[in-house]
């Protein structure tokens, strides 16, 4: 069945332009600031087997799910056919990820008209503690989204340097809320014990958190 857009769909924004923009924000002393980058699983599928238009609409959906659920300071770009950067400013990584994964779920429980279910795959970096620059947040934000390709699609993944290492690189919702009381009760970041290997803590503290 065809589709017809009513929707136009945000413009594609050159990758320079956009990597300005952000250190434009970061100049200002918008800091700190997260990252996401946004691909949807298999969209080369959909185009081939539904045609362009039921891709569009699909891009029209996943465009109206992230404005709905961002917040207000939040710039969200198109930078390829399906590729969309989002930043965050005044959030870390942490609170980007527990974000950005409800966005994806709820993406992945609608079903799209004509086409069915859509996944998508979300990589998060943050200025501080991941990059200093626009370019340096791109890339460690692409890096996490080829993280979270490789290790199945419809997931999110944080930047980890190569010399950190991650017990598992893929948390529940219930996991990443235990992780933040348990950096309540304890002192420590979020980050560090992401970095530390959250499934030995949560092992370690059983039920309490």
């Amino acid at each position: 069945m065809a589709h017809t857009s009513n929707a136009s769909l945000l413009p594609i924004t050159a990758r320079e332009d956009f990597v300005a923009a952000v250190e434009e924000r970061l100049h200002h002393g918008t800091v700190p600031a997260a990252m996401a980058l946004t691909d949807l699983d298999d969209f080369a599928e959909v185009n081939q087997q539904h045609g362009h238009d039921a891709g569009d609409a699909v891009l029209q959906a996943w465009e109206k799910v992230l404005h709905a659920n961002m917040p207000g300071d939040a710039t969200v770009s198109r930078l390829g056919g399906d590729e969309y950067a989002v930043l965050l400013p005044g959030q870390s990584a942490e609170n980007a990820l527990v974000l950005l994964d409800e966005i994806r779920a709820h993406l992945a429980s609608r079903a799209i008209a004509d086409v069915g279910h859509v996944t998508a795959s979300v990589g998060v970096a943050a200025v501080p503690p991941h990059a200093a620059t626009g370019e340096e947040l791109l890339r460690a934000a692409g890096q996490a989204l080829m993280r979270a390709k490789r290790e199945g699609r419809d997931r999110i993944a944080m930047y980890v340097e190569e010399k950190m290492v991650l017990k598992s690189n893929y948390y529940s919702r219930a996991d990443l809320d235990r992780l933040s009381k348990l950096s309540d009760a304890t002192g420590r970041t979020e980050a560090s014990l992401l970095r530390e290997g959250l499934d030995d803590l949560l092992g370690k503290y059983g039920d309490r958190f």
